[in-house]
Protein backbone atom coordinates (compact mmCIF):
# COMPACT_ATOMS: atom_id res chain seq x y z
CA UNK A 1 0.00 0.00 0.00
CA UNK A 2 1.13 3.74 -0.77
CA UNK A 3 -0.20 6.83 -0.05
CA UNK A 4 -0.52 10.17 -2.29
CA UNK A 5 0.20 13.74 -0.95
CA UNK A 6 -3.29 14.89 -0.78
CA UNK A 7 -2.43 18.22 -0.12
CA UNK A 8 -1.03 20.89 2.52
CA UNK A 9 -3.36 22.07 5.22
CA UNK A 10 -2.04 25.64 6.92
CA UNK A 11 -3.22 26.68 10.50
CA UNK A 12 -4.96 30.79 10.60
CA UNK A 13 -6.52 32.71 12.64
CA UNK A 14 -9.01 33.47 10.09
CA UNK A 15 -8.89 30.77 7.05
CA UNK A 16 -10.14 33.13 4.42
CA UNK A 17 -8.35 36.28 4.90
CA UNK A 18 -5.20 33.99 4.61
CA UNK A 19 -6.51 31.94 1.77
CA UNK A 20 -7.18 35.12 0.44
CA UNK A 21 -3.66 36.60 0.54
CA UNK A 22 -2.19 32.89 -1.29
CA UNK A 23 -4.92 32.90 -4.05
CA UNK A 24 -3.02 36.36 -5.04
CA UNK A 25 0.30 34.94 -4.28
CA UNK A 26 -0.39 31.71 -6.70
CA UNK A 27 -3.00 33.01 -9.08
CA UNK A 28 -5.64 30.72 -7.78
CA UNK A 29 -8.95 30.80 -7.23
CA UNK A 30 -10.73 30.11 -3.48
CA UNK A 31 -13.06 27.51 -3.80
CA UNK A 32 -16.67 28.61 -2.97
CA UNK A 33 -18.09 28.41 0.74
CA UNK A 34 -14.87 29.96 2.47
CA UNK A 35 -15.19 30.77 5.73
CA UNK A 36 -13.49 32.53 8.93
CA UNK A 37 -12.97 28.24 9.99
CA UNK A 38 -12.02 26.92 6.54
CA UNK A 39 -10.83 27.69 3.29
CA UNK A 40 -9.43 25.93 0.09
CA UNK A 41 -8.27 27.10 -2.69
CA UNK A 42 -8.92 25.86 -6.11
CA UNK A 43 -6.64 23.22 -7.45
CA UNK A 44 -4.84 23.96 -10.74
CA UNK A 45 -3.59 20.52 -11.43
CA UNK A 46 -0.24 21.20 -11.20
CA UNK A 47 0.19 21.45 -7.12
CA UNK A 48 -1.04 19.89 -4.09
CA UNK A 49 -4.15 20.80 -2.74
CA UNK A 50 -4.24 24.03 -0.36
CA UNK A 51 -6.58 24.36 2.80
CA UNK A 52 -6.50 26.93 5.84
CA UNK A 53 -7.87 25.81 9.10
CA UNK A 54 -8.76 28.08 11.80
CA UNK A 55 -6.89 27.76 15.28
CA UNK A 56 -7.79 29.26 18.56
CA UNK A 57 -3.71 29.82 18.94
CA UNK A 58 -1.24 32.15 17.81
CA UNK A 59 1.70 31.07 15.81
CA UNK A 60 4.42 30.95 17.97
CA UNK A 61 7.80 29.58 16.42
CA UNK A 62 9.13 29.09 12.87
CA UNK A 63 7.64 27.01 10.71
CA UNK A 64 8.64 23.46 10.47
CA UNK A 65 7.38 23.31 6.83
CA UNK A 66 7.09 25.96 4.27
CA UNK A 67 6.50 26.88 0.64
CA UNK A 68 9.24 27.31 -2.07
CA UNK A 69 8.05 29.18 -4.81
CA UNK A 70 10.39 30.05 -7.68
CA UNK A 71 10.11 33.07 -10.23
CA UNK A 72 11.84 34.08 -13.28
CA UNK A 73 10.98 37.51 -12.81
CA UNK A 74 12.47 37.54 -8.84
CA UNK A 75 12.49 41.83 -7.93
CA UNK A 76 8.98 42.34 -9.60
CA UNK A 77 7.34 39.11 -7.62
CA UNK A 78 9.09 40.15 -4.47
CA UNK A 79 7.50 43.51 -4.55
CA UNK A 80 4.26 42.24 -5.75
CA UNK A 81 4.25 39.56 -2.88
CA UNK A 82 4.82 42.66 -0.52
CA UNK A 83 2.35 45.06 -1.84
CA UNK A 84 -0.23 41.24 -1.14
CA UNK A 85 1.36 42.01 2.53
CA UNK A 86 4.04 39.66 2.74
CA UNK A 87 6.75 40.74 4.94
CA UNK A 88 10.86 40.59 4.04
CA UNK A 89 12.56 38.46 6.73
CA UNK A 90 15.91 37.77 5.07
CA UNK A 91 17.75 37.65 1.29
CA UNK A 92 20.41 34.71 1.07
CA UNK A 93 22.77 33.85 -1.53
CA UNK A 94 24.32 30.68 -1.80
CA UNK A 95 26.71 30.53 -4.76
CA UNK A 96 24.75 30.62 -7.95
CA UNK A 97 21.24 30.28 -5.27
CA UNK A 98 19.54 33.31 -4.39
CA UNK A 99 15.89 33.38 -2.78
CA UNK A 100 14.15 35.60 0.00
CA UNK A 101 12.68 34.07 2.72
CA UNK A 102 9.20 36.14 3.39
CA UNK A 103 6.17 35.64 6.09
CA UNK A 104 2.58 35.87 5.03
CA UNK A 105 0.08 38.28 6.79
CA UNK A 106 0.12 35.87 9.30
CA UNK A 107 3.92 35.14 10.09
CA UNK A 108 4.03 31.44 8.01
CA UNK A 109 6.96 31.91 6.38
CA UNK A 110 7.70 30.62 2.78
CA UNK A 111 10.50 31.28 0.25
CA UNK A 112 10.65 32.72 -2.99
CA UNK A 113 13.67 31.91 -5.40
CA UNK A 114 14.90 33.30 -8.46
CA UNK A 115 14.66 31.12 -10.88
Amino acid sequence: MSNTVYGLSVDAADAEKLAHFWAEALGLDIVSGASTEFATLAQDGTAPRLSFHQVPEPKSVKNRLHLDLISATFEAESQRLLTLGATRIRDIEAGAARWTTFADPEGNEFDLIAG
